[in-house]
């Protein structure tokens, strides 16, 4: 995939009408939002469009309303706090089939350097479908398109590819090319030492990611709940830790494959084991660190140990580039955090280019407070997971490459 796109520094937008796909998926609690991360990372690029005197239209999703339009996902309250931090209003579109009267007629009376925010894009059927005629209706609002919105970039919608069989101006944004910049490098052109930290509970979700990291990095650390299977691959008792039985046979090609690519494949040495799963979550729990050829069947493994936190630091320590996609353990509860942390720790203290793949290990690294400490933490979960698999984002591919 051509990773050199066009972007918001390279097109002339005066007087034109820009359609902005942002990601303005946030989280809302009796209509008010809880957490506005994804509104303040679009301003970079809706002031730039704004100073370049774009008529500026933003379209968005937010949650995932099942039957057609509902109150509770209007981007209303968006609309209002966008308003806020842009110091100037935001003309709220509010059209139940997205562009409706009201969506054109603001359009219509748009100024350079006005801004217009349409209704939540999946109250029409066709947004996941990337079905007409919602592409073309949404089109014909602009004259460009950018692309902003990282967090959707691996799905093929009208609002993120379909749009842009009608608009053929098109470019990213800066929080898409900040992304493609640091993941689609880190994989395609990494510094060496390259190392890729894996983690998370299920093996299923990693399988591409697994075997595409092998071809590309020199280590692969694999902790978290997937260690597990790994383990009992390797004939290991792995207790009542959680174990994938189906993909046993998958880790030990894997295994096979690191040793065939001459590649490290490092595996937790010690485990942070219990009887019983905490529940709540972050309810207090007895644990013990025990040898991970020496789990106890009638306990699970819920952390690594110390000897693996230890292990894990030091093959950061040596890295140029490190990706990290995914827990160590059961970070939410303060006892089964310390892997999570011990790894957070060690990227924080490297001079390594740090790259934080999204979903559990973004939210992990910033309630850790170590995200300032980060070269870059992803804003799209699934989008960085395919990244990984070395899949083609529809959401980038759509987008012009530069010459």
């Amino acid at each position: 995939m051509n990773l050199n796109k066009v972007t918001v520094d390279d097109i002339n937008v005066k007087g034109k009408r820009v359609l902005v796909r942002v990601d303005f998926n946030v989280p809302l609690k009796d209509g008010v939002i809880t957490n506005d991360n994804r509104i303040t990372a679009a301003l970079p690029t809706i002031k730039k469009l704004i100073a370049d005197g774009g008529k500026v239209i933003l379209c968005s999703h937010l949650g995932k309303p099942k039957n057609g339009p509902e109150a509770k996902f209007s981007l209303a309250p968006v609309a209002v706090r966008l308003s806020e931090l842009l110091g100037k209003e935001v003309i709220f579109a509010d059209d139940d089939e997205v562009v409706g009267e009201n969506a054109k007629k603001a359009v219509a009376e748009m100024k350079d350097g006005d801004v217009v925010l349409l209704q939540n894009t999946r109250f029409r059927k066709e947004e996941t479908k990337n079905l007409e005629p919602f592409s073309s209706e949404l089109a014909s609002l602009a004259d460009v398109f950018v692309m902003d919105a990282f967090g959707s970039a691996h799905r093929a919608h009208c609002s993120t590819a379909g749009v842009t069989n009608h608009i053929k101006d098109t470019a990213v944004g800066y929080l898409m090319q900040k992304e493609i910049n640091y993941l689609g490098n880190a994989v395609e052109t990494p510094v060496r030492p390259f190392v890729a930290i894996l983690g998370g509970a299920k093996v299923a979700d990693k399988l591409n990611v697994i075997s595409n990291l092998l071809e590309k990095c020199d280590t692969l650390i694999i902790g978290g709940g997937m260690a597990y299977t790994f383990l009992k691959a390797q004939g290991k008792e792995v207790g009542l830790s959680l174990v994938d039985d189906t993909k046993i046979d998958y880790c030990k090609e894997m295994m096979a494959k690191a040793e065939k690519l001459g590649k490290k494949l490092l595996l937790p040495v010690d485990t942070t084991v219990s009887k019983t799963f905490p529940d709540p979550i972050d309810a207090p729990i007895e644990v013990e660190v025990v040898d991970s050829s020496a789990i106890p069947a009638d306990m699970e493994g819920l952390d690594i140990g110390t000897k693996t936190q230890a292990l894990f630091a030091d093959a950061v320590k040596t890295a140029k580039t490190v990706v990290w996609n995914g827990p160590m353990g059961v970070f939410e509860n303060p006892t089964l955090a310390k892997g999570t942390i011990a790894v957070a720790k060690a990227l924080a203290e490297t001079d390594a280019t740090t790259i934080i793949g999204g979903g559990d290990s973004a939210a992990a690294v910033i309630q850790l407070g170590f995200a300032d400490k980060m070269s870059h933490i992803s804003t799209g979960g699934g989008a960085s997971l395919e990244y990984l698999e070395g899949k083609v984002l529809p959401g980038i591919a759509v987008i012009a490459d530069k010459n």
